[in-house]
């Protein structure tokens, strides 16, 4: 059965962000808030979290994940990155944008696409997702969760809850939440490939 965490969105509590954090920590499977939509996270080493979310979402294993950051220099710690493609992540961040970049040896290789050898990042411009990964102190391992047959995220944390109870551990919740998942940018061979138009604006990337 989740536990269900209740947060203010301007002020969360630290208490309990420090108690989601802590969950995270024992391999917890979260749904939290971002500033795209509700996603699904758990943390960056848990073999058990790949699993569950590819099983609530019947994911492939060439599925993308994303390591959501806290900040650049994070980032910075688990992709490569060249100068211009620096330039125009740096430019555009924290937003409501998905990376695809080549993979450093920090990221497991439960996480790369098996055969590109990448893996998502970004960094969102949320208050409850960023209080949660300073807490946290390393990227949430995580996927946007829209469940299989549906063409919208699910947003209220009361349903995530009602509908998810017996397949995450918590929901995280600071009211309304967006309904539209992040732009995705492949830059995985150094030209900007829009794979996905959501949230984030792809005018400047096309």
């Amino acid at each position: 059965m989740a536990k269900y965490y209740d947060v203010h969105p301007d002020n969360p509590q630290p208490r309990t962000i420090a108690q989601v954090a802590a969950a995270i920590r024992a391999d917890a499977l979260i749904a939290y808030p971002t500033d795209s939509c509700y996603a699904l996270g758990c943390r960056i080493g848990s073999r058990d979290g790949v699993d569950r979310i590819r099983a609530v979402r019947e994911l492939d294993d060439k599925h993308h994940f994303t390591l959501v950051c806290q900040d650049f220099a994070q980032l910075g710690q688990f992709v490569h990155v060249d100068n211009d493609v620096f330039r125009a992540i740096k430019a555009s961040t924290p937003s409501s944008y998905t990376f695809i970049l080549p993979a450093t040896k920090e990221v497991p290789r439960m996480l790369q696409h098996p055969k590109k050898k990448t893996v998502g990042v970004r960094i969102p411009d949320h208050v409850v997702t960023q209080a949660l990964l300073t807490e946290l102190g390393e990227p949430l391992l995580s996927s946007t969760l829209l469940l299989p047959g549906e063409e919208e995220p699910m947003t209220q944390g009361w349903e995530i809850k009602d509908r998810l109870d017996h397949a995450v551990d918590g929901v995280l919740d600071s009211g309304d939440c967006g309904t539209e998942p992040t732009t995705v940018i492949d830059f995985s061979r150094g030209e900007a490939e829009i794979i996905r138009y959501g949230a984030g604006d792809a005018s400047r990337f096309e």
